[in-house]
């Protein structure tokens, strides 16, 4: 067996050991499914109506669901960053990493692995938010090739995040912090144009919320399903991607290498 092909065969055990695990403890994959879902619900019935008003005169909820359902789609993407990083940690944590280390498994198999895993969980979440998003009333305007580009859109932000989250994991001392530490990520769409425009923020936060990453990723997704103007938002979309997910994989496979733990030590 050639070199990448046994690493492809270790990655793929441990993808199975991944899902298998995600199967049998699903808590805290239906934990990350409900915090979007109970997101939308909260914005849509008790605060949809101001809102709605406030961005668009006197618009009913329906049209203010338009507006919300990519920015919590987007959210569910960026929930899934806690399953990779608790999953990471718990595996440090437990020593089973150093039993990895002994056998002749592909060093790059357990990351590959548990990020994959996580991916995947994570786009059957953003399914998940879609679905409620629509029983809610969001109507997209989307043809099948935007579909797909969304979609497209929203797995490379998992796999950007999700490569973010298997580094925290590697670095956290304890499952409990590597819980906590990507909660910015779960949240920091807020702090963009998810559930109103920066237009309407002061303007040290309208600027803020103007230029960072999940700004454009949000306008992005939101011109491709209910056909706003996408304008430049979509190639920034992109470059934030593709820079967070060469960030994180670097840092992830590096700390790795250097035995993982030692941040835990003393």
């Amino acid at each position: 067996m050639t070199s990448p092909s046994h690493a492809l065969a270790d990655s793929l055990t441990m993808l199975r050991r991944n899902l298998k695990h995600a199967r049998r403890y699903p808590s805290l994959t239906t934990s990350v499914v409900m915090t979007p879902v109970l997101m939308l619900l909260l914005f849509t019935y008790v605060f949809g109506g101001a809102l709605g008003a406030g961005i668009g005169g006197p618009a009913s909820r329906g049209e203010y669901v338009g507006y919300l359902a990519p920015g919590i789609i987007l959210m569910a993407a960026t929930s899934g960053a806690l399953v990779a990083a608790v999953g990471v940690c718990v595996d440090m944590t437990e020593g089973i990493v150093n039993r990895f280390r002994t056998m002749a498994i592909s060093r790059s198999a357990f990351l590959t692995g548990h990020v994959v895993g996580c991916v995947i969980q994570t786009m059957l979440s953003v399914v998940c938010v879609v679905a409620v998003a629509l029983l809610v009333g969001f109507r997209p305007h989307a043809n099948p090739v935007e579909w797909l580009a969304a979609a497209g859109l929203m797995t490379l932000l998992t796999f950007a995040l999700t490569w973010l989250a298997a580094g925290i994991g590697l670095v956290a001392r304890t499952p409990e912090s590597a819980s906590n530490i990507p909660l910015p990520l779960q949240f920091l769409p807020f702090l963009g144009s998810a559930v109103v425009p920066p237009e309407s923020m002061p303007t040290g936060l309208r600027w803020f919320a103007e230029y960072q990453p999940f700004t454009s990723v949000t306008e992005t997704l939101r011109g491709l399903l209910t056909g706003t103007e996408i304008g430049t938002s979509g190639p920034i979309a992109l470059a934030w991607c593709l820079a967070l997910t060469l960030a994180g994989y670097l840092w992830a496979r590096s700390t790795f290498h250097r035995g993982g733990d030692t941040a835990r030590q003393g």
